[in-house]
């Protein structure tokens, strides 16, 4: 059972927001609804915070709106074999414990039970091929990749990120100045983790390049952009990718944009209603994807594609695909001043 599991309790009328801290900080991961009497109510997991951002909800509303209201939950009788099979069966991670009037007395997660190491068997690409147009003069004589960014190049942050969350099997593809960054990073023995390269004669895009692998992964395979700075948690996405039995997952972040002027809807001649500076909120694509390993006998060997259009394809082809809201840090750094701000907040989110 999980040491102070006690942390995890949260009251209906909290705020979205505190669950995700206490998400955030505790080992657990999931937040116990409970009323003044212990009494279980439902639960939160990161999931739960995901799919509430996706239906527009404020981090300020109650954690009650995104809450499980029917979780599954154990008795104090229940074995630890048994616990991990409804884990297996169900696809979760914790189960609340809970007396013979549902008040919580504890809680059990798959790790404690097993006691699973943090090494995980899902690949690592990293997409290494681009020249960095946007950033010239600084990318004449070195590639975006090996770009400092408060101490270190961009992407020796992201491996030693992804080393951290338990991470070991990497593929960098790489084009531009492809010598550098080869020679930088080596076979990973630095890390203590493998490395190896998917070498681009030509630009492949960002889902061409995965067509480079030669092996068949076992598991579902993780994307990522090479110039991205972000503190997402991917066991988090993994998990949710699985929950939502998708072919594909792609990490995705909300973007506004305001029309500076005043928008007139009309009927005909007439004008029905004006809009002063309206904002509109879309989902856009934040470079980051989970892919299950069918998917890469939709990519032709040396042929260009992009990870949009590797998509597509699966969507025509009415195959499940998810997209996960990023809530945590991440910045693209394609442009100076992206740079700027990269450089002004590493400390800040990288210590």
């Amino acid at each position: 059972m999980t040491a102070n599991w006690e942390k995890a309790l949260i009251s209906p009328d909290a705020q979205i927001f505190d669950a995700i801290r206490i998400i955030d900080e505790a080992a657990a991961q999931i937040c116990l609804v409970v009323d003044n009497q212990n009494k279980l109510l439902g639960t939160i997991t990161d999931g739960d915070i995901r799919r509430g951002i996706l239906r527009r909800l404020e981090l300020s509303e109650p954690v009650s709106k995104i809450m499980n209201k029917e979780p599954k939950v154990t008795d104090c009788g229940t074995g630890a074999e048994e616990i991990l099979a409804i884990m297996t069966k169900l696809q979760i991670h914790q189960i609340p414990v809970v007396d013979e009037v549902g008040v919580v007395v504890g809680l059990d997660t798959v790790d404690e039970l097993v006691r699973l190491n943090r090494n995980h068997a899902n690949w690592v690409v990293l997409m290494a091929g681009g020249d960095g147009e946007r950033l010239r003069p600084l990318t004449e004589d070195l590639p975006k990749p090996l770009i400092p960014v408060g101490r270190k190049p961009v992407l020796e942050t992201i491996l030693e990120n992804f080393i951290s969350q338990g991470f070991s099997h990497f593929y960098i593809s790489v084009n531009y100045k492809s010598d550098m960054i080869k020679a930088h990073f080596g076979n990973g023995d630095r890390w203590g983790v493998e490395i190896q390269y998917l070498q681009e004669d030509e630009r492949l895009g960002t889902a061409g390049a995965l067509s480079l692998i030669r092996d068949i992964p076992t598991a579902p395979l993780l994307v990522m952009n090479g110039d991205l700075l972000t503190r997402v948690n991917f066991q988090s996405m993994l998990e949710y990718h699985l929950e939502q039995s998708s072919s594909a997952t792609m990490a995705v972040r909300e973007y506004d944009f305001q029309i500076p002027f005043g928008v007139v809807n009309i009927d005909g001649s007439s004008i029905t209603s004006i809009d002063e500076k309206p904002t509109h909120r879309f989902f856009v694509n934040a470079g980051i994807y989970v892919l299950e390993p069918r998917v890469l006998e939709n990519l032709a060997s040396g042929m260009y594609k992009d990870m949009t259009d590797l998509f597509q394809i699966l969507i025509d082809d009415q195959q499940q695909t998810s997209v996960f809201p990023v809530r945590e840090y991440w910045l693209d750094i394609g442009r100076h001043d992206d740079l700027d701000r990269a450089n002004l907040e590493f400390d800040e989110n990288f210590q």
